[in-house]
């Protein structure tokens, strides 16, 4: 009787600097698995294809990023990228909530699980939503604008003119594009802390007991809450096309003076048809922390004292690095030993029923409605 070949452990293509915050797990699973590191050279685009189309890397079956700052390099994970993986490829799992940057019904037809950093973000851009939403209402830009510029003139001008523009929050509607977990979580800080009406539109509706916490009123039909809403928050995913929420059309919508804040994606918004609104008065401000052309802005909207820019800061905070590394490797860890994803996001390609993607899903207005993706590849838009 010959002898049983040797026993292999799963590998793990492991995507991305070293693990900085969670090294117990790492260490767990280096008990259980293999791992192959590709060093920063090999993971930009032309040189990842030609080592997937060489084999280098052998036949690993599970593909990790445990950090948003790094291991995207190769750019977007598309048809031309995931078809070179070996078909024994059972799960990849990155930190970031945002998935636009890869193919996630690509990964599924190939019978790959995808999972992305849901929760981990969470906490992090409920609270930039909220620094957004009382900087569109008090003008606060405009103000830390005119005390920093040292001139007196401007810093009178300030102190008189804007009260007359400003608002408060409370008893204002929020109406909010997408109720996933960033959503929610926006949506109960900003009922709790401001007092602000919510209303809310998502292709699945949240139970009564979800409504009621936060005093939600669900809109199925899109242009109906439009019309409703003093200030609209983008909360839901983008698509892998980049394809535009936020048009012209929408915008019309809106009443006269509305007020719009993004925490999701910017290719979500047409930015010069944000801007023409901004200037001619039908939108009274902006709240910007991810932009169309990351890491370049709008000059246009840069110019305008009415609109609040951040760095797509929304989850950056070492909390969220922690979750994202945790999750990551726990996604991985689980699905290599036949246990049930934390996160998974394009459904199980083995059968089990596909989940509601983080972060809600947008209608196009008229009542209809379509199911997006959101996300990242290049560590810039991971974060949120």
């Amino acid at each position: 009787m010959s002898p049983s070949p040797p026993l292999t452990r799963p590998r793990i293509l492991f995507l991305g600097d070293s693990i900085q915050y969670c090294p117990d797990i790492y260490k767990r699973l280096q008990s259980q698995f293999d791992f192959v590191h590709p060093p920063l050279s090999d993971r930009h685009r032309p040189a990842f294809l030609q080592h997937l189309r060489d084999g280098t890397w052998g036949d690993f079956q599970a593909i990790m990023r445990p950090s948003w700052h790094n291991g995207g390099e190769m750019g977007k994970w598309d048809e031309e990228l995931i078809r070179l993986l070996p078909p024994g490829v059972k799960v990849s799992a990155s930190a970031g909530a945002g998935y636009d940057w890869v193919d996630v019904a690509c990964l599924a037809n190939h019978g790959i699980l995808y999972c992305n950093g849901a929760n981990a973000s969470t906490e992090a851009v409920g609270d930039m939503a909220l620094y957004h939403i009382i900087s569109v209402f008090r003008h606060t830009t405009a103000s830390l604008l005119a005390a920093r510029s040292l001139s007196p003139a401007h810093f009178l001008t300030a102190h008189h003119d804007l009260p007359s523009q400003s608002r408060n929050p409370r008893s204002h509607t929020l109406g909010i594009v997408g109720l996933g977990n960033i959503g929610m979580c926006a949506a109960r800080k900003a009922h709790t802390a401001f007092g602000m009406n919510i209303i809310y539109h998502d292709i699945v509706r949240k139970s009564l007991e979800q409504e009621a916490a936060v005093g939600a009123i669900f809109y199925a039909n899109l242009d109906d809450m439009l019309r409703q809403t003093d200030c609209l928050l983008l909360a839901t995913p983008s698509n892998f096309s980049g394809r535009p929420f936020l048009t012209a059309d929408i915008i019309a919508l809106l009443p006269r003076g509305a007020r719009f804040v993004n925490v999701a994606r910017g290719s979500l918004v047409d930015e010069e048809a944000l801007a023409n609104a901004l200037d001619s008065g039908h939108l009274s401000a902006a709240g910007l922390d991810v932009h169309a052309a990351e890491p370049n802005v709008s000059e246009r909207l840069a110019r305008m004292p009415n609109v609040t820019m951040t760095c797509h800061n929304g989850g950056g905070v070492v909390e969220t690095n922690i979750g994202f590394e945790q999750l990551a490797m726990e996604n991985v860890e689980r699905v290599l030993r036949g246990e049930e994803a934390l996160t998974p996001v394009n459904g199980h390609p083995m059968g089990r029923e596909k989940p509601m993607m983080d972060g809600g899903a947008m209608g196009v207005g008229n009542g209809q409605q379509t199911q997006e993706t959101n996300g990242d590849g290049h560590g810039m838009n991971g974060m949120g």
